[in-house]
């Protein structure tokens, strides 16, 4: 039994596809399903049933499943290990994380990280919606939301703040909301990953949340950010989509009278191990890359920024 072999086997299994897992293993599909072949062989049993459609994993298949994730995770612990004790940084990392944050922030702090340790093989996915990091196979997820299940492993980076913004001339031409139930009867610019079309506040100690009336739905941050810019409406955005705006004058911040409620940025962890080295060195870059507060804050003159609260 040839450990890439266990390696494609546990590869497809999380996949639940041949081209899947080895767009993962960045090998070309007829060596993953050769590897799988081989190793079926070996062991003298078929362990995935194939179709036309899809794949499902036999009765051996699961029964072999747990323990070939072991090996394939202590033998890249191992590998890491040496790595680390040479003093290097090798081998693979697969990160998935959202849009926005990736493309203005995340991806020039990896890409600097990257720089020092070429030896690393990133690959990062980006996709808004929340991935379990176990179930898809990556080594770490960065996410955005006020809290996360306590019974995942997290590692809090920074804050991630929002503020209602409007451009200068929807200002002139609607007024500014100065209270929550006027800011009801505002246009609004909606991020439609947000669901529903609530906009939470934290007035003193408790969350308050307002039904805005979208007219317009956009599934995009820095979108939504333009369509503000451009006159649409009010928009409700994180501090790292609109800071740049809001220094050039292009929005103007709105206080009706509540602090946004605060969010912060997580690299959720798979449960079932020890970080590796390498992981644990990107998210420390992260960290000190964005600072706390973040970087993206600077010069920003919003009184509530000047508010500490540690990640749940």
């Amino acid at each position: 039994m040839k450990l890439d072999g266990v390696v494609a086997f546990v590869a497809v299994a999380e996949t639940g596809s041949i081209s899947d897992a080895a767009r993962r293993l960045r090998l070309a599909k007829s060596v993953v399903s050769e590897r799988l072949a081989e190793l079926e062989r070996s062991l003298g049993a078929t362990l995935i049933h194939r179709t036309t459609r899809k794949l499902a994993l036999t009765e051996d298949g699961l029964s072999f499943l747990e323990r070939a994730k072991r090996i394939a995770g202590e033998a890249a612990e191992a590998a890491d290990e040496l790595s680390e004790r040479r003093g290097l940084m090798s081998g693979p990392l697969r990160i998935n994380a959202p849009y926005s944050l990736s493309n203005m922030h995340l991806g020039p702090a990896l890409y600097s990280f990257l720089a020092r340790h070429p030896e690393i093989n990133l690959t990062l996915e980006l996709e808004d919606r929340f991935v379990d990091p176990s179930a898809a196979g990556f080594d770490a997820v960065f996410r955005i939301a006020p809290e996360l299940d306590t019974h995942i492993a997290v590692r809090p980076i920074t804050t991630s703040r929002r503020v209602l913004v409007a451009s200068p001339a929807y200002i002139a031409a609607h007024g500014a909301p100065q209270s929550l139930a006027e800011l009801e009867q505002h246009r609004a610019v909606h991020f439609t990953d947000r669901s529903p079309d609530d906009w939470v506040f934290r007035d003193g100690g408790r969350s308050v949340a307002v039904r805005v009336a979208p007219n317009v739905r956009i599934n995009g941050c820095e979108s939504v950010r333009d369509a503000v810019v451009a006159g649409l409406g009010v928009g409700f955005l994180p501090t790292f989509i609109c800071g740049p705006a809001l220094r050039s004058g292009a929005l103007v911040s709105i206080d009706v009278g509540v602090d946004p409620d605060i969010n912060h940025i997580f690299a959720v962890l798979p449960g079932d191990f020890r970080p590796k080295a390498k992981l644990r060195a990107l998210i420390d870059h992260v960290c000190e890359a964005f600072g706390s507060p973040p970087y993206w804050e600077a010069g920003l003159d919003l009184p509530w920024l000047n508010q500490t609260v540690a990640a749940k």
